[in-house]
């Protein structure tokens, strides 16, 4: 998945070729002018390349993707990620050792060499969070690197398109974990990855996806107390903010940025109730069987 991706794109295919595990690469461009439509009619690699007529966030060109995509296994890969020639391989023979595992999580690296992502845990408030030392056991999978079983990503409703980025992966992983899956850590499954490179860590838009989508994921997966004792929490802290001096400057706690949080989440809240229900139906295990499992850990 790509978006004005050109400064990166040749990497990421140069390493996609490279790899010792016969694939088909799939692009999906998210309306780009900046000369990456071009960069992937010209790569050697002569990848699949699909031009959405406008940016859908990376959970929208995931959606996108699946829906093309006929093959048993199929892998999540950011634009300005670089996996080892043997990545894929050493995922899908993870795969293959661990048939109740719908999904494999990569070793994400950053260009210095420390450690971006194991995987992702579940912290005892309902954040995902990255896992920075290869773990035995993981919560989810971290989306910049992985690879998933296809018809149980499509058993479980595919990729929450509407997130446009940030917590599609941990909301499906939840959702794998609900209906009876695992997920697995591939420590072996190496990836230099370029963190932050198509948004702005840090920034008000990213504070705007992450605080959203994680109230979201709450409420399409967690126990309904969690769910609503987050968002009260959040809904309170919010209203609180403008009679506290001093309070911290990271565009979170904005009060602008978290009005628009729960405006956005009042929006969205039928559809999501909707989803709730039948992730209900699908799950072979209770919400608080897994969150007990997991969470805090």
């Amino acid at each position: 998945m790509t978006w004005r991706g050109a400064g990166h794109i040749t990497a990421c295919l140069d390493a996609l070729a490279a790899q010792t595990r016969p694939h088909r690469t799939l692009v999906v461009d998210n309306a780009s002018a900046d000369g990456t439509a071009a960069l992937l009619a010209a790569h050697s690699s002569r990848p699949q390349a699909i031009r959405l007529p406008r940016n859908t966030g990376y959970a929208g060109a995931l959606a996108a993707a699946l829906e093309k995509v006929q093959t048993p296994l199929m892998a999540w890969l950011n634009d300005d990620a670089e996996p080892a020639p043997d990545w894929l391989a050493t995922l899908e023979d993870t795969l293959e050792k661990a048939p109740l595992a719908a999904a494999a999580t990569s070793l994400l690296v950053r260009p210095d060499g420390t450690t971006q992502s194991a995987g992702v845990r579940l912290t005892a408030d309902g954040h995902g969070a990255d896992v920075t030392e290869p773990a035995g056991e993981v919560f989810g999978f971290c989306g910049g690197a992985a690879l998933l079983r296809t018809d149980a990503l499509k058993d479980v409703h595919g990729v929450p398109a509407g997130f446009f980025c940030y917590y599609e992966d941990t909301d499906t992983a939840w959702r794998l974990r609900l209906a009876g899956w695992d997920v697995v850590a591939a420590p072996d499954a190496r990836v230099r990855h370029a963190h932050g490179v198509s948004s702005e860590l840090g920034s008000p838009q990213f504070h705007r996806w992450n605080e959203r989508n994680r109230l979201l994921m709450l409420l399409r997966c967690a126990p309904r107390g969690v769910a609503v004792n987050q968002l009260l929490r959040f809904a309170v802290l919010t209203a609180v903010l403008p009679l506290r001096p001093g309070r911290p400057a990271a565009a979170n706690f904005r009060f602008g940025l978290r009005c628009r949080v729960l405006a956005e989440v009042a929006v969205r809240l039928p559809a999501t109730l909707r989803t709730r229900r039948k992730i209900t139906r699908r799950a072979a295990l209770g919400r608080g069987a897994v969150w007990e499992a997991w969470a805090g850990l």
